[in-house]
């Protein structure tokens, strides 16, 4: 039976209540300002870590190498910290670092300043959401990002805040859009040329996707860009708002009004490259699931949108997944990373398949599957970069008997993905991609459905089963130039938290069953564990303080598994819920 919405809604209702704990000493070096240089270098550098992703382009590699192959079991934790009270779920977040401070959300829209050196909490932020906020797949957030003195995130009632980081004193905050139609905000800002880059979440409720600029200092709009075709971007001259172009051909691959509730949010923020000088947005489903309602390609939804920082336009586009009927996201980060004089990237999609594309261009170079099974399509054409489909789609219910549901399909993978949200790392080293992937399948079927504001607009039921009786997540070494998967590791749970890899040659990542692993990057040799009491669904980081390498990751098991998994659920139901941060180096002894 397809979950309500309604029923998720009541369990995620948020009691949050706003307020800052008083300040208490801090035993690390005063603040200075984060300059946009230091975030343009973050992938370089070692003693922080400054944005989502560990460099703007999204690679999760550290060059740090005092934690090794030879020496990472001797790693120990140096603290923990507990986010405290009835508020756990899923803890999503990956930290970031400056000068000795530490700055972690957590779920129901927190934010926390931590000592680095002791673990002892500096300041807490707690947003006030409304009743009725209408987050798709629990009440998580992934992060905050940094800016001069600032530390922004976003809140589950579709607001942006900016908060000083020495007092958590908010400094400005700005309205995205309205929650009561679906609008929620769950990724981490991105901070580019002085601006702070942000999407929105909500899908599921017909909202439409797109992606916003702000100056990062008083948070004023500079542009925004939507991600259906038809709706109108806007760019601000000062104060004064102006039309900068319509998002695509109105009417080109929709049929009708049905753009006016196209959906591709742009809920797993953006990475940005350099080299190119673009911005690189990943867009959900269109809406509604139901693709009966919308024959067409339904641009730009599913995609990869390449967007000028400075003008807020579309550069190239690349689809994934054309009329989606299976809820397969495009949202998955887009990894820069070079090749020779190729200057390429790589994306995990939750349609099966990693595409490699040419970065400057959107030209598809190479795509192949990640998971063992994929029904949905036979393959993609590398002439015309379309997916070769097989016809597995869900039935019609105009055409069936009631006219109330359609035919029922069974497709892998299950609309949660053969990878979700959970980002990938890169290694320069290794030139392998390491990406947490998910063996699953689903009964689908289509429904009717009409559009109301701030209501569930899916036009379909599924079940989601797993398809071994071994595992379900597998973490697997993936060559981006052959397509070959060089190592994998099976684990029993769904794989659901972020991946990092080390010039040390490790891999490390967590698991719902509370592990966070390390991994010999070349091998896929499990070379250490550390059971941290719920499932690790958070991004590992790690930095240099006083000549000592740390790790760090949140542990807190939730996100969308539990609220949407069917049988894989019922599977995992003895996980526990938590909320912690867990901090690690190497023991002296």
């Amino acid at each position: 039976m397809m979950i309500s919405l309604h029923r998720k809604r009541v369990l995620l209702k948020a009691v949050a209540i706003s307020g800052i704990s008083a300040a208490v000493t801090f035993t690390g070096t005063a603040n200075a300002r984060t300059t946009q240089a230091e975030i343009d270098g973050d992938a370089a550098s070692t003693q922080d870590v400054l944005s989502w992703g560990m460099g703007q382009q999204g690679q999760r590699y550290s060059p740090l190498k005092k934690i090794n192959t030879d020496n990472v079991k001797k790693l120990v934790p140096a603290w923990s910290f507990s986010f405290g009270g009835e508020k756990q779920r899923g803890q999503e977040a990956q930290p970031v670092i400056k000068d000795g401070k530490m700055f972690v959300t957590a779920s129901y829209s927190r934010l926390y300043a931590i000592d680095t050196k002791t673990g002892q909490e500096l300041w807490q932020y707690d947003h006030r959401l409304p009743d009725g906020i209408l987050p798709c797949c629990d009440v998580v957030n992934r992060g905050a990002a940094l800016y001069d003195d600032l530390v922004i995130f976003g809140t589950l009632d579709a607001r942006i805040i900016a908060l000083h980081q020495d007092t958590g004193k908010v400094v400005w905050r700005a309205k995205i859009d309205d929650y009561k139609a679906g609008y929620s905000f769950t990724a981490a800002p991105l901070i580019v040329k002085d601006m702070v880059i942000t999407g929105v979440s909500g899908g599921e409720f017909g909202v439409i996707g797109r992606v916003e600029a702000r100056d990062a200092k008083t948070g004023k709009l500079r542009w925004i860009r939507p991600s259906v075709e038809g709706h109108m971007g806007h760019i601000w001259k000062g104060d004064k708002k102006m039309e900068n172009g319509i998002t695509g051909k109105t009417n080109a691959t929709w049929p009708g009004d049905m753009w006016k509730t196209g959906g591709a949010a742009t809920w797993q923020g953006g990475t940005y490259d350099h080299e190119t000088d673009l911005i690189f947005y990943g867009t959900g489903n269109p809406a509604p699931w139901n693709a009966h309602l919308r024959p067409g390609d339904n641009l730009y939804s599913t995609s990869t949108l390449a967007i000028d920082p400075d003008t807020g336009k579309i550069v190239w586009h690349y689809q994934y997944t054309p009329n989606d009927g299976w809820d397969y996201d495009g949202v998955n980060e887009l990894v820069s990373f070079n090749s020779g004089s190729d200057k390429l990237a790589g994306h995990a999609d939750r349609n099966g398949f990693f595409y490699v594309l040419d970065r400057t261009n959107g030209k598809l170079k190479n795509a192949f599957p990640f998971v063992n099974r994929i029904d949905w399509a036979k393959g993609v054409d590398l002439k015309t970069g379309r997916p070769l489909e097989t016809g597995v789609r869900p039935g019609d219910p105009t055409k069936s008997k009631d006219g109330k549901k359609g035919d029922v399909v069974f497709v892998a993978p299950s609309f949660l993905g053969a990878k979700n949200w959970m980002p990938m790392a890169y290694s320069p080293d290794t030139e392998l991609f390491y990406v947490p992937a998910n063996e699953w399948g689903m009964d689908l079927w289509n429904e009717p459905i009409t559009y109301k504001k701030g209501a569930a607009y899916l036009g379909a039921g599924f079940t989601i089963k797993p398809l071994n009786d071994d595992y379900i997540g597998a973490l697997r070494a993936v060559n981006p130039k052959t397509g070959k998967i060089v190592w994998e590791y099976k684990n029993n749970a769904p794989l659901w938290g972020g991946v990092m890899t080390t010039a040390g040659g490790l891999v490390f990542t967590g698991t719902p069953e509370g592990y966070l692993k390390a991994f010999d990057a070349k091998t896929g040799d499990e070379l250490w564990k550390f059971q941290t009491g719920s499932g690790v669904v958070g991004c590992p980081v790690t930095w240099e303080q006083d000549g000592e390498q740390y790790i760090a990751v949140p542990s807190g098991w939730g996100g969308a598994v539990p609220l949407w998994g069917g049988d894989v659920a019922k599977k995992v139901k003895y996980l526990n819920q938590g909320g912690s941060l867990w901090v690690f180096k190497l023991s002296d002894v």
